[in-house]
């Protein structure tokens, strides 16, 4: 977790308990973090150890809002829920966990308390008792300073150079090629059957690409995946699937496109505007997006929220055009208010396309009140 000097302190604050120092420190802040998952994340922690239950449900549920995703916070909401009585919620939010990490201790040893002590009085009974602390979301941990990391990391290094050096002098390894990073790379890169027959003949498509072309786009799109760019990865990767690409080819991009990670407001490093995705919206299918405008037409369910979002909007002065959003949760938001919205785009043919919604941030006074 990278901090910046203020949410560093206030983490080292939260390891001492120190939190009403914690609070006291952050929550005049939430101005100049307002888009900030650290932030919210810290303070709803602060918040739940010192027994304000409102303040950590509002602050984790803001956290969720710019996460939609996270494990973290739902951890935070469903123990705050558990507080108040409403096991019915809890049950769903650690579920909801373990759907996105499967063997997480916190939400399998919640589920388990819950099915334990079944009843109202029950559940009362056990979070009387001061246990509820084991299942507190973590406490986020501060990366190494360079001063902790330094005499290590030289000793690391004089240690692999010299072990380098021998096995390099032997032929065991070849300096100069580095190993890459992200996982996953050595079993999507294309192998060498792959690259002699890279296209296929016959058929209709809609991009005719060359051999060259086709080479091309894939290594385009691993390199922009090494570096941590999916959505950029993506394009290249659309147009190689619409196009003439070989089977294997396109095998090998759909993998690709597996191994990719769902962004978040303050993760998402490329962004397409609307129009651009108006124009081919084939080349941007699962691509993450975030644009910002107004709601209209919303309608909420139990397990769902649907509106036509009226991208460009925001300003009121200029309609770029109109999407259908669905999310499939419940998401408060406020129709009067412009918003953002982080989705995925599902192309609709000739209808243009419409979101998958992911999370939405919609500017809002967070008050400190009960959930």
């Amino acid at each position: 977790m990278r901090l910046d000097p203020v949410l560093s302190r206030a983490v080292r604050l939260l390891r001492r308990r120190k939190f009403g120092e914690v609070i006291s420190l952050l929550q005049p802040e939430v101005v100049r973090y307002h888009d900030s998952f650290n932030y919210y994340y810290i303070l709803g922690c602060a918040c739940l150890r010192a027994g304000d239950l409102g303040g950590a449900f509002t602050y984790f549920k803001r956290g969720r809002e710019i996460k939609m995703l996270e494990p973290s916070v739902l951890l935070g909401m469903a123990v705050c829920c558990m507080h108040r009585g409403d096991t019915t919620k809890a049950v769903d939010l650690y579920l909801e966990v373990l759907d996105r990490e499967g063997r997480n201790s916190i939400a399998r040893k919640a589920l388990q308390v819950l099915r334990k002590y079944g009843g109202a009085g029950e559940i009362q009974a056990w979070i009387d008792s001061g246990k509820t602390h084991q299942l507190f979301p973590p406490i986020p941990v501060l990366p190494l300073t360079p001063g902790r990391i330094i005499l290590p990391l030289a000793a690391f290094i004089l240690a692999a150079a010299l072990v380098g050096g021998i096995l390099a002098a032997t032929g065991v390894i070849h300096l100069g090629k580095a190993m890459p990073e992200r996982a996953g790379l050595a079993e999507i890169a294309l192998e060498r059957e792959e690259r002699e027959t890279p296209v296929q003949i016959g058929g209709t498509y809609r991009y005719i690409l060359t051999r060259n072309q086709v080479l091309e786009l894939y290594e385009t799109a691993l390199k922009l995946f090494a570096e941590y760019r999916d959505e950029a990865a993506k394009v290249p990767l659309n147009r190689l699937i619409e196009s003439n690409a070989s089977e294997p080819v396109k095998n090998k991009t759909r993998l690709l496109k597996d191994y990719m990670e769902i962004p978040g407001f303050d993760t998402l490093k490329d962004r397409f505007p609307y129009a651009e995705v108006r124009q081919d919206p084939l080349l941007y299918r699962d691509c993450y997006v975030i644009w910002r405008g107004m709601a209209t037409n919303l309608r909420e369910g139990e397990n769902s929220t649907v509106f036509d979002f009226l991208v460009g909007y925001d300003t009121r002065s200029t309609l770029e055009g109109i999407v259908q959003v669905e999310f499939g949760f419940s998401v408060a938001l406020n129709p009067e208010r412009p918003l953002e919205v982080l989705g995925r785009v599902i192309p609709m043919g000739e209808e243009g396309v419409r979101l998958e919604g992911i999370a939405l941030h919609q500017a809002m006074f967070l008050g400190t009140g009960r959930p």
